[in-house]
């Protein structure tokens, strides 16, 4: 898109940060308009910095999502943590978003603790998430002592989910992106590989699959893909868990856990891409993988992160 004298085409950075499970993917997806984030009901399952882009008028908005910020105690969470504040860093605005029903947390606390140093004077915004699930005056009086705190340039009252406020929150943003061209094309949504977004769909359908049965020791690397005559790609792809005990329960049944993850993943896969996909997924155990740098690679973190 080409802007004019009056309107220029603008362009930027807007990295989302707060607790795990605070809703930054789902907000996210609700800008961008299409599903380039994971969204579970489990927490800290956002691992890479994925960038969604949104347009909204002449403005080009280009989201980081990134993985949730809490205490860090094993090596993957030193690099999503590490990750999470170098997205901020990185970006031209930052949203802060927090859930309503949860108020300040000692999550929060520590991210406010940090915001001025980690985001070098960026302009924060405070974004409120859930708002439909506590009653006004509880929202006001967080709203209050939230910016008692810190001095954010702006607070909006959100649901991620429903979309009310996000087009509020969108276009406040678009109206202070820096003016330059688009950073991407017009009909781009997002700037991961598709290999990486099939890794990241298929863990999904696994972490939404398994449920308690197996924490974060598994991750999904697309080893494989293969562009077929016919027009649909076949992708391969591998499963890697910590523990001997967990490929059984991947696996389950005769096979029939993994049978209905692969074809939950290749629908959604499917649509996304909008063609056929044929989806081959085979479950490796590596009981140290979380200690090796090549897996932090494919996930799109810095393993040096890791060791800090």
């Amino acid at each position: 898109m080409t802007g004019t004298a009056d309107t220029p085409t603008r362009a930027g950075f807007v990295a989302l940060i707060g607790e795990p499970n605070a809703g930054k993917s789902t907000l996210l997806n609700r800008m961008v308009g299409a599903k380039v984030s994971i969204v579970t009901h489990k927490v800290q399952t956002t691992r890479a910095r994925i960038r969604g882009v949104a347009l909204h008028g002449p403005a080009q908005i280009v989201f980081v999502d990134t993985p949730g910020l809490f205490q860090p105690r094993r090596r993957l969470d030193r690099a999503m943590v590490a990750a999470a504040w170098g997205g901020a860093a990185d970006a031209d605005m930052v949203v802060l978003l927090i859930e309503a029903q949860r108020g300040i947390t000692d999550g929060v606390e520590r991210i406010l603790a940090d915001l001025s140093a980690k985001t070098h004077g960026h302009t924060i915004a405070l974004a409120i998430n859930k708002i439909d699930r506590v009653e006004a005056p509880t929202l006001l009086a967080l709203s209050q002592d939230m910016n008692a705190r810190f001095p954010f340039a702006a607070t909006f009252m959100i649901s991620a989910e429903r979309g009310y406020g996000v087009d509020d929150l969108k276009a406040w943003l678009a109206d202070r992106m820096p003016v330059g061209p688009w950073l991407y094309p017009e009909d781009q949504i997002a700037d991961l590989p598709m290999r990486m977004i099939a890794a990241e769909i298929t863990r999904e359908k696994l972490t939404l699959r398994l449920h308690e049965e197996i924490p974060y020791q598994l991750t999904v690397e697309t080893e494989q893909w293969e562009e077929r005559k016919d027009g649909s790609a076949a992708i391969h792809q591998i499963v890697y868990v910590a523990r001997d005990g967990h490929k059984g329960i991947v696996l389950g049944a005769k096979g029939a856990t993994i049978k209905a993850v692969g074809q939950a993943a290749r629908a959604e896969l499917e649509e996304f891409m909008g063609r056929r996909a044929h989806l081959f997924l085979t479950v490796k155990v590596r009981e140290n993988w979380m200690d090796e740098a090549e897996r932090y690679s494919e996930m799109g973190l810095d393993f040096r992160d890791a060791k800090k």
